[in-house]
């Protein structure tokens, strides 16, 4: 059966909320080419943003492609600067048809054409933000040496976790970092090996253990779905389990992948994930999990709950891109943040109760 959703999702009129041209660079000179894909999360009566924001060189030579990395000489000597490799334009044996990556023929991806790290957005409204002069987080060691992003934030007790992704020429792994204050930061190590990502924390136990979604990527067998894992400390993960998988010729036909942290519910963990088509149109989906078993399904909406349409959606840096990485809950209704093009941040929101009842009438088919 076909669930065509039914509920009404309003964007921000003051979207997007923060562009690239709002972020002082990290690095003097330097453009900004994207502020999007931010975890977000209630603190002391703000909402903050924890923004993911990628940065490059001038790029004045036309004969070739200067990539930010973190310098290896100095990574063996134990510190993490930001340099710059240059590449040959016309080198044959390398393609640089995507925007976002230089890749060999094969396909495989050789350097990235920015550098990401982490940067604090606050605001009262949920709407107004003001983003930080300087770098939250940078990247750090070898397996941040191409950056971080895609940060999702998750308060467990009296400490706030955030996963992210930690990019590497040995692939995308998952780090976690801890927060009391947002002041200070504490590295907890890599969780997940390459290649894995859009990690999410469940906000409380299930069971007496931890949960997380996460999303492997396999290579010849396998698509890229959302799993579910467990843990007793937050660091040592098994138990995985397929959650979702893709739903062919549709909207989540290419990947799917976690988005927001899950919403605890009467009904289950509400959670709000993105799919692609195989032509990389991203959107945003929702399913309803069971409260006492995360790794099960009770509802899935076939159709997006939202779509990338606005003219901020539809063109920008990676077009057809709208990706959530945080959502709040603020008097009944869902604020949910997102990354547009892969280069602003939006918020749409929807009333919480509306979109349950959907799920409801899906789950009953």
């Amino acid at each position: 059966m076909n669930n065509t959703v039914r509920m009404s999702v309003q964007r921000a009129p003051e979207n997007p909320l923060i562009k690239p041209g709002d972020i002082k660079p990290a690095m003097p000179g330097w453009e900004v080419l994207g502020v999007f894909n931010a975890g977000v999360i209630e603190h002391d009566g703000e909402i903050l943003m924890l923004l993911r924001v990628a940065e490059r060189p001038p790029q004045t030579d036309p004969d070739a492609v200067l990539v930010p990395v973190l310098d290896p000489d100095l990574l063996r000597r134990g510190r993490s600067e930001i340099t710059t490799i240059r590449v040959n334009r016309h080198d044959p044996a390398l393609d640089f048809d995507d925007p976002r990556v230089v890749r060999n023929r094969s396909g495989k991806a050789v350097w990235l054409t920015s550098i990401s790290h982490l940067r604090l957005a606050r605001s009262r409204d949920g709407v107004h933000f003001t983003v930080d002069d300087k770098p939250t987080v940078l990247p750090e060691g070898e397996r941040e040496s191409w950056g971080i992003e895609d940060p999702r934030i998750t308060r467990i007790g009296d400490r706030y976790y955030i996963t992210y992704s930690a990019v590497s020429e040995a692939g995308v792994a998952v780090g976690l970092i801890s927060t009391a204050d947002f002041a200070g930061f504490r590295r907890e190590g890599l969780v997940l090996a390459p290649t894995n990502k859009d990690v999410v924390l469940f906000p409380e136990p299930v069971g007496g253990r931890y949960w997380m979604l996460h999303r492997p990527v396999p290579e010849g067998i396998g698509d890229p779905e959302i799993w579910a894992a467990s843990s007793p400390d937050l660091i040592h993960w098994g138990g995985h389990r397929r959650v979702m998988g893709l739903r062919e010729g549709g909207w989540e036909s290419g990947r799917i992948g976690a988005g927001a942290v899950p919403i605890r519910t009467d009904d289950g963990w509400l959670i709000l994930y993105h799919g692609a088509d195989r032509g990389q149109r991203y959107c945003m989906g929702a399913a309803l999990l069971d409260a006492n078993d995360p790794g099960r399904v009770l509802a899935r909406l076939d159709e997006p709950i939202l779509e990338p349409e606005a003219p901020y959606e539809t063109d920008g840096f990676f077009p057809n891109v709208v990706f959530s990485c945080g959502a709040v809950v603020r008097d009944g209704r869902v604020l949910m943040y997102y990354g547009a093009s892969d280069d602003t941040m939006a918020c749409a929101s929807f009333d919480l109760e509306a979109l349950l009842d959907e799920l409801r009438r899906a789950r009953n088919g």
